[in-house]
């Protein structure tokens, strides 16, 4: 080879590549067939019968909550007032103890037998469970059987419970479009805080109506009566709704290419395979829903208790002074959800953690503070934080994971989460109380879970207006679909080389190629 043409191989290699590029294969487009356009009327009937569910879950446990001291007496009548209240609250704990199993075992139902199914079946259960604790005899009628039952329907309702909400966030974010995907999830919050005020509203409405004896004798199984007509609707609107567009995908990419190598990798995964493949995403999903559940118990589940107990409110109080701040808070979520289609999921997770972080302290002084109006504020600012935390959880988790094991994903790290976290704040926080002496003590707690909460969303991917992993992009109208098809190469919310795993592919086959053709001409120049 000579010196002229040594000094100008890099040139000739470059000028020659670029002539045989052109024969390489055009890059996977998206095209119109590629997008999912939603059907409205399905999408209506998935949220609502998604809503529904929620709000009895949250229901019973408002519900369960408010009665524990009426319930500790009619199953275990001869034993000593702490005896009777550590047993309704064991008995309560009892259902984030069964959670994480529920959440395993269905969650691997629902990726392999499918969303619609699995979530009829835990409704079905649920409404069940609760409606037989207010037929269950007590300990007058059936002695020791009493208690030992109602343990194993709680067992009952927090088994179903675990593949719930793992499977409704999944369901719906699978059927929203991807616009307006936190709008649509957030409702499912909304389901539930309504749940546990009308639980609570119940329960407060009997005891201002009734007489203790009545409360004590019968009238303590009404709230528990009325979950079956509840769940009876919402499994009316289950079963008339298919599964997901974007599970049936994945299901018939998986039969089209049931030996190819990609499908053998994105078919559901064993529980073992399934921590090894996505361990980051189920410890961020963990951590934030630690963080924004350990706020939210300690404003639905421990204000009644710390209301009473620590701050001295009778119990008529204690439960109306958070009726008002759970249904205006509800009622919000909704908003801050539509907040994070327009600004993005992490911001407004952003905003969670640090207003947690910031407000919790100033919340429990207002509380101590002791008036009426002081309480309430203080109820409202720690209400603030849950607000753009729980509204965005639904849409945000379920983005970490493909379509072939969200189900499963979402049901493991959510669940652990609760069962660790939600399930023991009440406790932790009044132990807390109680050991050092403080009412502050848990604001420090609400402030430690949303330090590790607000790492978890700075190592959150942004997953608002963007397809879910594994998924193709989902559209309200026909010409959404076309504008998208139009605008893909520039549309920041489009990433066609994770849409299209084997452009990448061809393309280091393509320059691969071309380098060795390359190579060949230069070693015959």
């Amino acid at each position: 080879m000579s010196d002229r043409l040594k000094n100008d191989t890099p040139n000739l290699w470059q000028r020659l590549l670029r002539r045989l590029r052109p024969a390489a294969a055009e890059p996977r487009r998206l095209t119109v067939e590629d997008v999912t356009v939603v059907d409205r009327p399905m999408l209506r009937r998935a949220v609502a019968g998604t809503v529904v569910g929620n709000l009895m879950e949250w229901y019973d446990i408002g519900v369960y909550g408010y009665l524990a001291v009426i319930i500790g007496r009619a199953f275990l009548p001869d034993a000593s007032a702490g005896a009777q209240s550590l047993f309704s609250l064991g008995v309560f704990a009892v259902t984030f103890v069964a959670r994480p199993l529920g959440g395993i075992v269905l969650g691997q139902l629902g990726d392999r037998l499918g969303r619609q199914r699995v979530l009829a079946f835990t409704l079905i259960m649920m409404a069940a469970a609760t409606f037989l604790i207010g037929v269950l005899p007590d300990f007058s009628v059936i002695g020791v059987w009493a208690p030992i039952l109602l343990i194993v329907l709680k067992l009952a309702q927090g088994f179903s419970t675990g593949g719930e909400y793992a499977g409704a966030t999944t369901f719906i974010t699978e059927y929203a479009p991807d616009r307006r995907r936190g709008f649509y999830a957030s409702l499912l919050d909304l389901g539930s805080y309504m749940g546990f005020a009308i639980g609570a509203a119940f329960v407060s409405i009997l005891q201002l109506t009734l007489s203790a004896e009545v409360m004590q004798g019968f009238a303590w199984r009404i709230p528990f009566l009325v979950a079956l007509p509840l769940g009876l609707i919402a499994i009316y609107f289950r079963l008339k709704i298919e599964d997901t567009p974007a599970f049936q995908e994945a299901q018939d990419s998986a039969k089209r290419a049931a030996d190819d190598a990609q499908a053998s990798a994105d078919a559901p995964k064993g529980v073992l395979a399934l921590i090894r493949a996505y361990w980051r995403e189920l410890l961020t999903a963990f951590v934030l829903v630690a963080a924004a559940n350990t706020v939210g118990y300690a404003l639905t589940s421990y204000m009644p208790t710390y209301l009473t107990g620590t701050l001295g409110y009778d119990e008529v109080h204690g439960t109306l002074l958070t009726l008002p701040v759970l249904v205006a808070m509800a009622l919000c979520i909704p908003l801050t959800g539509k907040l994070s289609d327009r600004i993005g999921r992490r911001k407004v997770l952003f905003i969670g953690s640090i207003s947690a972080i910031v407000l919790a302290v100033p919340s429990f002084l207002f509380m101590m503070y002791g008036e009426i109006w002081s309480t309430l504020l203080g109820l409202v600012l720690l209400a603030f934080p849950v607000t753009f935390y729980v509204a965005n959880l639904a849409s945000s988790l379920p983005a970490l994971f493909p379509t072939s094991s969200r189900y499963g994903g979402m049901g493991i790290s959510y669940n652990l989460a609760v069962a660790l976290f939600a399930g023991t704040a009440p406790v932790v926080m009044e132990a807390l109380v109680q050991m050092t002496g403080s009412s502050l003590a848990p604001a420090f707690y609400v402030i430690g879970t949303s330090i590790a909460g607000f790492i978890a969303v700075v190592v959150l991917k942004e997953s608002a207006r963007r397809p879910l992993p594994g998924a193709m992009p989902s559209v309200q109208t026909i010409e959404e679909a076309v504008e998208l098809v139009e605008t893909q190469e520039e549309n920041p919310d489009l990433d066609l080389d994770e849409l299209f795993p084997e452009r990448l592919e061809n393309a280091v086959d393509d320059d691969g190629e071309a380098g060795a053709r390359v190579e060949d001409q230069v070693e015959k120049a």
